[in-house]
């Protein structure tokens, strides 16, 4: 590492040669690749974005010049550019390096992200600030093509447009090859039109012809000949007509060609869009090949491209994907919909199966969810597999599109609860309390992936209105899976253990922590039942006051946040039923945002391991070991 050892901020690689920029890209590519054979985390993206944030730094004045990262997992080059080298190998580890923009972390993380197509409406918000209070420096959003086809992105760029504000956006687009002609050509223009001769002589051509005789009917024709032309030739006409000067396409990995454009891109007034062709995986062959699956990644060798995972049960994604695909073979009016997240929810296995009823929109769940109240009111019935944390972005279209109307949409929740080395901003931790409380809404959560595969019949199954499916990430807890679907009654909880000390009312995959807690307590002598309630709303109201009534002990066991979660469902069917003379205390998650690290060791902290369930016992009914 001659060269990445000696970076101690941007401020260093300002004054390097373009050679040796490119040596430093070298190694960063490499310490990217061995540290996320590690830790995990998102490699792809990562690696096709190492010269251009190379190329920004060495630009732009960090951090008095404020650049903003959509989403941010392609942000490890900024971090190790950045001060933060030396904890590099921490990534995405507890107590160590987020995995994306941490304002927390340094002064150069202009603002955290994590969802897509958030940056250019942060950086206009930025730049507005700053021309408020009458300072001076440059604001730079970084897009990749895939959030572009977020609608929040494209309200951005519209208001941008019109505000007319001093503004940068670099587009990311690591789909489209370069051709080498059509290249050049926009090279050329780029050059052309960012030049102040340019502006100067165009400015004294038109001064000339309104002083001749017709010379402004000659010049509204020029103008017009011109527009067409540039329809023809110039690309980027779309962001043209936003208001935006566009640059490019440039290629990304040649940083000389970044470096002139983006200063060209400095000196220019209103809003500048810069297009930037990158390669996914660049550098390492199996992420080039298969920028997909190294995308977002566990830990793997380096040598051979392979997941380091040991055989273990299959994923709930995956149990989702095949049980979805088998349900429909036998209804033809079942359609699947993803926002951009096809793997990522194992809508693929369906896409191969059923291309024609298969749809993807793009980051752009709003649309996902209204579209499939539409499908729905056409006749259909649509699943929409999301995770919880991106279907928060939809909240209104669920309530206003989908349940006013009480259509039969399914909601296929992936990653609720603790989803880990992602942290924050993907920890699905929220969605029983945003989805319970809304009216028509059917909530339930599996214990296991074979109770999935039944909720999922059963939810298609459904007409009354939509309902939805709540289950974690990672590996089930291998039990076995059926060949057959069963109807599960909307509403019924199963006892699973019976006991009359203390009654243990748990939902999802916290239904095996109340299991394992109940058989370590039978040990020591207390005999705890144990509740799969299976439905968080509507909620078996008469199987949970008998527990109360009988047993006068209750614990509630939830991966969700305390406010407005499951527990609180609990408490209020008891209050609505009068029943007041028991003990009961509710188990879950704090009233905070969970940090990332491994999801088991999160669940340790935060008292959702059997252990931690067997302190909170003893703490609140010490009367039982007595």
């Amino acid at each position: 590492m001659e060269f990445l050892k000696k970076i101690e901020s941007p401020h260093q690689i300002r004054n390097m040669t373009v050679h040796e920029l490119e040596k430093l890209a070298e190694e960063i590519r490499q310490i990217i690749i061995n540290t996320v054979s590690k830790t995990g985390g998102h490699l792809a993206s990562n690696l096709g974005a190492v010269e251009l944030t190379l190329a920004l730094h060495a630009v732009f004045n960090t951090p008095e010049d404020k650049i903003i990262w959509d989403v941010g997992h392609q942000c490890y080059t900024h971090k190790l550019i950045t001060g933060r080298r030396d904890k590099f190998d921490t990534l995405r580890c507890y107590g160590g390096l987020s995995g994306f923009p941490k304002r927390e972390e340094s002064i150069y993380d202009v603002f955290n992200t994590g969802h897509a197509s958030t940056s250019i409406s942060a950086a206009l918000g930025i730049a507005l600030a700053r021309d408020i209070k009458g300072e001076k420096y440059k604001v730079i959003a970084v897009i990749g093509d895939g959030a572009l086809t977020g609608g929040m992105a494209f309200e951005a760029l519209n208001y941008a447009g019109h505000l007319g504000k001093d503004l940068i956006v670099v587009l990311n687009d690591n789909k489209m090859s370069i051709d080498k002609n059509v290249g050049a050509l926009s090279s050329y223009l780029s050059r052309l039109r960012t030049d102040p001769m340019y502006f100067k002589g165009k400015e004294e051509i038109e001064n000339l012809l309104k002083k001749l005789p017709h010379g402004s009917t000659v010049l509204k024709l020029a103008d017009k000949i011109k527009d067409s032309i540039k329809y023809l030739v110039v690309p980027g006409m779309l962001f043209e007509e936003l208001g935006f000067t566009y640059l490019g396409p440039i290629d990304g990995h040649n940083i000389n060609a970044m470096k002139a454009v983006f200063n060209n891109a400095k000196s220019l007034k209103g809003p500048v869009l810069v297009h930037v062709i990158t390669q996914k995986g660049k550098g390492y062959e199996p992420a080039e090949d298969k920028p997909d699956t190294f995308h977002g990644i566990g830990p793997f060798n380096v040598s051979t491209g392979t997941s380091s995972k040991k055989n273990e049960p299959p994923s709930y994604t995956s149990v989702f994907g095949h049980a979805l695909s088998q349900i429909a073979e036998e209804r033809p009016d079942l359609v699947a919909i993803t926002a951009a997240m096809p793997g990522g929810t194992g809508l693929d296995i369906f896409q191969k199966n059923f291309p024609d009823r298969y749809f993807d929109v793009g980051i752009a769940e709003q649309n996902a969810v209204t579209m499939a109240a539409g499908l729905a009111v056409g006749g259909l019935k649509p699943v929409v597999a999301v995770y919880s944390t991106f279907l928060q972005r939809a909240y209104d279209q669920i309530i206003h599109d989908v349940c006013m109307q009480k259509l039969p949409v399914v909601f296929a929740m992936d990653r609720a609860g603790i989803v880990g080395e992602d942290g924050e901003t993907h920890q699905g931790v929220f969605d029983i309390s945003y989805m319970r409380h809304i009216p028509n809404m059917v909530v339930m959560s599996p214990k296991d992936e074979e109770e999935l595969r039944h909720m999922l019949f059963t939810a298609v199954e459904y007409e009354k209105g939509p309902i939805s499916i709540r289950y974690p990430r990672g590996h089930g807890v291998g039990v076995p899976l059926s060949d057959t679907f069963v109807h599960l009654p909307i509403g019924k909880a199963e006892v699973l253990l019976e006991g009359s000390d203390i009654a243990f009312l748990a939902v999802g995959n916290q239904v095996y922590t109340a299991l394992k807690a109940a058989e370590s307590l039978k040990k020591e002598g207390v005999r705890a039942a144990v509740v799969n309630c299976r439905f968080i709303k509507p909620m078996d109201e008469d199987l949970v006051c008998e527990m109360a009534l009988k047993i006068k002990r209750i614990a509630t066991i939830e991966e969700n946040v305390l406010l407005g979660g499951f527990g609180s469902a609990v408490l209020e069917v008891l209050s609505n039923k009068g029943i007041n003379n028991i003990r009961l205390v509710r188990i879950g998650l704090p009233d905070k945002f969970i940090e990332h690290g491994k999801a088991d060791l999160l669940r340790e902290k935060y008292g959702l391991s059997a252990e931690k369930v067997i302190e909170k016992i003893k703490q609140n009914f010490p009367e039982l070991l007595s």
